[in-house]
């Protein structure tokens, strides 16, 4: 073919997207490989041409009429991968040949779908090759490794229903640099390198094309995958699974949940085969570990955080850094702070925290999810001169985060540094001594909005720091907590997770987070956006909601995505929703707006939509509207010292 030099290039080749990619230099990788899909025709058995097209779920079949007949395929539990090696050079939508035999589980549903069927003559079956991704989702955008290369790929065999919508979009990244809507769950930027792995690949679709059609229970976190697990691991792994983790998967890297000591599985798949949409099995278990995290002391291993090391020989990576966040990071060494990256339209692109270690030296931590998006954004605008670096240190630290009233004490023991917060104040970081281990990385603060500290070691002194808390930590009460527990932390505390409640949508002054922005330190991404959004207002508003007459052991939960009602008209939905074991309540974050009903455009809110005294919010799950109380401001949580928690354990002993 030769070289081709083009502005904007698209990959949307369909099967043979990874291998076009792997042609470009640098090479780009797109994680799509083609599984054999089959469908067959019968002959007429008298359907009418008005009969629509059928979805069987639980069959995990399609069909429709084909010429009086049948034309009907599925995606089967376990798929039969084709062409590892590569495509054949002479392949030009090739059928493949007929498999009777893989394909008779989809046959046996259709015919107690659709009775009629076992009488009918088949005329042939039809089995081609389709491409299928590691998550059963669709893959657009912009490629991270080249600026203009864009992907439409990975279709999963609905190509032809997606074609429209796809096109549309990837239109618009094309011309206006972005999409109308929020488009983050089938991003490219949402996979790493070893996700186009080609082993990797065939073992997972293997599991992929099965998934399309199963019912989604809820599931924050966890994996519906077996292949490809215990890939990416922390330094802690062994430790958290021999005390009963139980782990889900966040791009490729294995993250405790909760801990379940009598669990018998370290995966979670198979305790939500069959899921629910009510109060889980592990309730219990996740309110064991958020009462230690809010009254004692427990520790959360947070070592799949994105970590970004940047610097400079001046001042330019400060320069770098002001140009891209709205928060000042000309801050004093040591001081940690949290700031959002922005568009030009003011949505978030990333929301992290940075800190800055030396004078021309700044670390940031950013969501999991974050590790290709981030690098992505700061790739983009870098100074040419190359007067920054940046380099990914994920893996270089394990991040253990001590939580809870009892870490400063439990950590005085461990340490010569003071822990007092007049010493160590919040949102400062340390370099520390922890037992024998030297160099950790000492941030107060643990994202959960409880006192703590996260502390960032050297991943060679990760097992001693670890075991030397869990020894020490035995006459605090100290236990193991997983996600779940953080999750429900900062629900009920109210606060935004990037990925969940905001996004390249989302602006500070939407999700209240303004006073994180600051408009006098000089310009940056996003301000001329913000200040007019300032000065006009808002259209929508995040609200954190508390569901009333709601009973949790018979009506169903709220899982996220659910509709808000105002007086009765619809005005938004859900982002992310916890039961709140404090306030003994379920807790909803998400958005509301005002549609002004003539002209179907949003009108400008001011506070008293959501506070007012006349305002009556409800909930829809499930088609049952439960009354919800809603704030713009967080609860008042009752707050705890380690002298509360251990009267408490006393009288418990």
């Amino acid at each position: 073919m030769g070289q081709i030099s083009c502005d904007v290039f698209v990959n949307c080749s369909g099967q043979w997207a990874r291998e076009v990619g792997k042609r470009t230099k640098p090479l780009v990788r797109v994680p799509v490989h083609p599984c054999e899909h089959s469908v067959i025709i019968t002959e007429s058995i008298g359907l009418a041409p008005s009969l629509p097209i059928l979805r069987d779920y639980d069959g995990s079949i399609y069909l429709r009429e084909w010429k009086g007949g049948i034309l009907a395929g599925g995606f089967e539990p376990l798929a039969k991968p084709v062409y590892f090696s590569g495509i054949p050079a002479d392949f030009k939508f090739t059928r493949l040949p007929e498999d009777w035999d893989h394909f008779q589980i989809l046959l046996k549903n259709l015919i107690h779908r659709v009775p009629k069927a076992g009488d009918a003559v088949a005329v042939e079956l039809i089995n081609a090759p389709e491409a299928f991704t590691p998550d059963a989702k669709i893959m657009l955008g912009e490629a991270s490794e080249v600026k203009n290369y864009f992907i439409a790929a990975g279709m999963n065999g609905s190509g032809v229903s997606l074609a429209g919508g796809v096109g549309k979009v990837v239109a618009e990244w094309i011309v206006d640099g972005k999409s109308e809507i929020n488009l983050w769950q089938v991003d490219m930027r949402r996979f790493v390198g070893l996700h186009s792995n080609r082993h990797f690949l065939r073992d997972r679709v293997r599991e992929t094309v099965g998934k399309q059609f199963t019912l989604k229970y809820p599931n924050y976190g966890m994996s519906a995958y077996t292949t490809g697990r215990k890939l990416r691991t922390s330094c802690l792994h062994t430790r958290l699974e021999s005390a009963g983790a139980v782990f889900g998967e966040q791009l490729g890297f294995e993250r405790a949940l909760w801990f379940d000591p009598n669990s018998k599985d370290t995966f979670v798949e198979d305790n939500v085969i069959y899921g629910s949409f009510g109060k889980p099995f592990w309730f219990n278990l996740v309110k064991d570990e958020y009462t230690s995290c809010r009254q004692g002391v427990a520790v959360i291993d947070m070592s799949s955080f994105t970590k970004i090391d940047i610097k400079s020989g001046g001042d330019e990576a400060l320069k770098f850094l002001q140009r891209l966040c709205s928060n000042d990071i000309d801050r004093p060494v040591g001081e940690v702070i949290h700031t959002g990256m922005h568009n030009a339209i003011g949505g978030y692109e990333n929301d992290c925290s940075i800190v800055r270690v030396e004078e021309n030296h700044f670390l940031m931590i950013c969501p999991t999810s974050q590790q290709t998006r981030c690098k992505m954004w700061l790739k983009q605008h870098l100074p040419p001169d190359g007067s920054v670096l940046f380099s990914d240190v994920t893996s270089l630290f394990t991040a253990i985060n001590v939580v809870g009233p009892h870490a400063p004490q439990l950590l005085q023991e461990m340490t010569e540094t003071p822990l007092a917060k007049t010493d160590f104040p919040s949102m400062t970081c340390q370099s520390v001594n922890i037992g024998y281990a030297s160099e950790i990385l000492a941030m107060r603060l643990t994202h959960t909005g409880e006192d703590g500290f996260v502390l960032y070691c050297p991943s060679e002194y990760a097992l001693h720091v670890y075991d030397k808390l869990m020894s020490v930590g035995r006459n605090y009460g100290i236990r193991n907590a997983g996600y779940y527990a953080m999750r429900t932390l900062r629900i009920e505390k109210f606060f935004a997770f990037w990925g969940q409640d905001i996004d390249s949508m989302a602006t500070p002054f939407e999700c209240g987070r303004d006073y994180r922005v600051k408009f006098d330190k000089g310009d940056f991404i996003g301000k001329e956006a913000l200040l007019k959004q300032k000065e006009v207002g808002v259209q929508r508003r995040f609200v954190q909601f508390q569901l009333e007459n709601h009973d949790i052991e018979r009506d169903p939960w709220p899982w996220g995505g659910e509709s808000v009602y105002r007086n009765g008209k619809y005005c938004g939905h859900t982002t992310s929703t916890a039961y709140g074991f404090t306030l003994e309540k379920h807790v909803c974050l998400g958005y509301v707006f005002d549609i002004d009903q003539s002209t179907k455009k949003l009108n400008y809110l001011n506070p008293d939509f959501v506070m007012s005294k006349n305002a009556s919010f409800e909930i829809e799950i499930a088609q049952r509207r439960f009354p919800a109380k809603a704030s713009l401001y967080p609860p008042r949580l009752p707050t705890f010292t380690a002298e509360d928690f251990m009267q408490q354990f006393k009288g418990s002993a």
